[in-house]
């Protein structure tokens, strides 16, 4: 049987870092997408191998077209046709009220958080649609929170995740592609500190329902559980991982 070729963006770091490595102990073949950190990546890659995967790191700003191509073209250079995309780059911003927020930063979050995951789904469809595959994209428990004073731009880019997630589930669906999202609360990786919070997981645990923020791991094993065979019937879907928020 041939191994599962499965793109990961955003993998340096947080949820994508865990998601690679987690996906390659399940038996897919990894290429990692990568913006700006490539010790970071390398490290990755390198976890990824250690356990019998095979990995290829790209660097790639996703929001541009030409970005989205270059991974997808390595993947089929490097080991063939692509089954399974997760879209996991993303940026917030600085933490603050809306009317603050630089018209820059509105459209970097846009462009990244919305135009990309439309991009790197495009092309994996293309890949897909014949053959079969699966599409995870990464939204946020803020699509239906809001997230206000702090980052309502971003909410608003992944309520449109998930309405991306369920309109292409209903039109890929007939010819073989399911298409889901996970939906992580607050989770402990280095995205808060690069909005200027690094505090806040620990200050939001009081409001959780688990009492903590989440892990990595633990968002990697639903985004795992969503491509493989187990989930075959499973398409549209908004999985929250959010401790009960």
């Amino acid at each position: 049987m041939s191994r599962q070729v499965t793109v990961v963006t955003g993998g340096s770091r947080g949820i994508g870092a865990a998601t690679c490595v987690r996906l390659a102990r399940d038996g897919h073949d990894v290429v990692l997408g990568y913006a700006r950190d490539e010790a970071a990546a390398r490290g990755v890659a390198e976890r990824v191998r250690s356990v019998g995967s095979r990995c290829v790191a790209v660097r790639a700003d996703t929001s541009e077209e030409a970005g989205a191509e270059r991974i997808f073209d390595t993947a089929l250079e490097e080991f063939g046709r692509v089954s399974g995309l997760v879209n996991n780059a993303g940026v917030t911003g600085p933490l603050g009220a809306f009317a603050d927020v630089s018209t820059e930063d509105l459209r970097r979050v846009v462009d990244v958080n919305l135009l990309g995951y439309l991009l790197c789904c495009r092309r994996a469809v293309r890949e897909m649609r014949g053959s079969g595959g699966a599409i995870v994209n990464v939204s946020s428990a803020a699509a239906t929170l809001g997230s206000p004073g702090e980052y309502v731009h971003y909410a608003a880019t992944k309520a449109a995740v998930d309405t991306l997630t369920v309109g292409l589930a209903k039109e890929l669906g007939p010819v073989g592609v399911r298409v889901n999202a996970v939906s992580p609360g607050i989770t402990e990786t280095d995205m808060h500190a690069a909005m200027g919070d690094p505090d806040r997981p620990v200050r939001a645990a009081s409001r959780i329902p688990l009492g903590r923020a989440g892990r990595p791991e633990e968002i990697s094993g639903a985004i795992s559980w969503l491509l493989s065979a187990d989930a075959s019937y499973t398409t549209g879907t908004v999985l929250r991982v959010a401790g009960g928020m």
